[in-house]
């Protein structure tokens, strides 16, 4: 900055004004001063710019906060104190197994829906929270060994491995597809045999060995004693995957804490015991995935038959049979995520 002072001065009879210029900042601006208000001054231009959201992601908070919660406890809510009632203000009502069962059979009469031999589902709900407050339990897929057979319709073929004859013809008497040895091994390797047609390898302990070259190519099918698909009863195992009950756990998308399971336990014709007696196979079987912490595991349990939407509340806790943590079933992390467990 700087400031003006004039004067005058003779000049030959005439007068003539002079501007002198004094400076009133004897110093320079300290080095990087313009350069920092550049980048200020830039950095502010950058935040002001609007950040594009795709389409399917826009709004994506009011659409959360309009979901409908999965987590269900009614344990608050008052008992109904009539037979008609509005049922979000009351509890659940709790049936019988073998009425639940008799209300579903009501609904599928000839006289209404007319599919007397539909499916019973149990749809089990889930509490994934793991032993620490961050962690979750990992999804998992099984299949429960059931007392009472039913045709589920799913494609289950089975090759054996076993280096004892006798064994081998045991398990083909169950029902696996193909058994063999160590010459099955080497048509395996020779590419006569593909293993990409069996949706189960099983294999008894003797040809263990001999089966590790297989290794790169079975990956996680590869028989193993955790997953139940090494032992030395193959014929128990081969009833078992070709009889039992196929499930999956999954946790929801938004809710990491909830789960859900729904899985086939018979149908409708099959007498009301032996439905009973499948659900409480598979209520124990997924019982057996609980993590070790206290508190509830499976929250709830429905009885659903398609294609009635009805559901009818079940206590899943009298097939529970509560023994000690170190005794409940281990399981394999496949690498992927998702742990599996047949």
């Amino acid at each position: 900055m700087f400031s003006i002072v004039s004067k005058l001065r003779p000049n030959n009879s005439f007068f003539s004004l002079t501007k002198t210029f004094i400076p009133e900042r004897n110093y320079a601006a300290r080095k990087g001063t313009r350069e920092r208000k550049q980048k200020k001054k830039t950095k502010k231009e950058v935040e002001v710019k609007a950040k594009f959201i795709p389409h399917n992601q826009r709004n994506k908070d009011a659409l959360l906060a309009a979901r409908p919660i999965l987590k269900v406890d009614d344990s608050a809510r008052p008992l109904p104190f009539d037979d008609v009632y509005i049922m979000k203000y009351y509890r659940w009502k709790v049936y019988p197994f073998h009425e639940a069962v008799e209300s579903h059979r009501q609904t599928h009469h000839p006289d209404m829906y007319n599919e007397p031999n539909s499916h019973l589902l149990a749809r089990i709900e889930l509490n994934m929270q793991g032993e620490k407050a961050t962690r979750f339990v990992e999804d998992f897929s099984r299949i429960a060994a059931i007392p009472h057979k039913f045709e589920h319709g799913d494609e289950r073929a089975i090759i054996a491995f076993s280096k004892t004859a006798s064994v081998r013809q045991e398990a083909l008497d169950a029902g696996a597809q193909l058994a063999g040895g160590v010459d099955l091994i080497k048509q395996i390797q020779n590419g006569g045999v593909s293993l990409q047609n069996f949706q189960y390898i099983i294999a008894h302990p003797d040809i263990l060995p001999e089966l590790v070259p297989l290794r790169g190519v079975m990956k996680r099918r590869f028989p193993n004693p955790k997953m139940g698909t090494l032992a030395v009863d193959l014929t128990g195992v081969t009833e078992r995957l070709l009889h039992g009950i196929s499930y999956s756990a999954k946790k929801d998308e938004h809710e990491k804490d909830f789960g859900l399971v729904e899985a086939v336990v018979g149908t409708l014709d099959m007498d009301s015991r032996c439905l009973e007696e499948n659900f409480a196979a598979l209520v124990q079987d997924v019982y057996r995935m609980k993590p070790k912490r206290e508190g509830t595991f499976i929250s709830r349990c429905l009885l659903v038959s398609p294609p009635s939407s009805e559901k009818f509340k079940v206590d899943h806790e009298l097939y529970i049979e509560v023994k000690d943590d170190n005794t409940q079933k281990d399981v394999e992390d496949d690498g992927e995520g998702e742990r599996v467990a047949l």
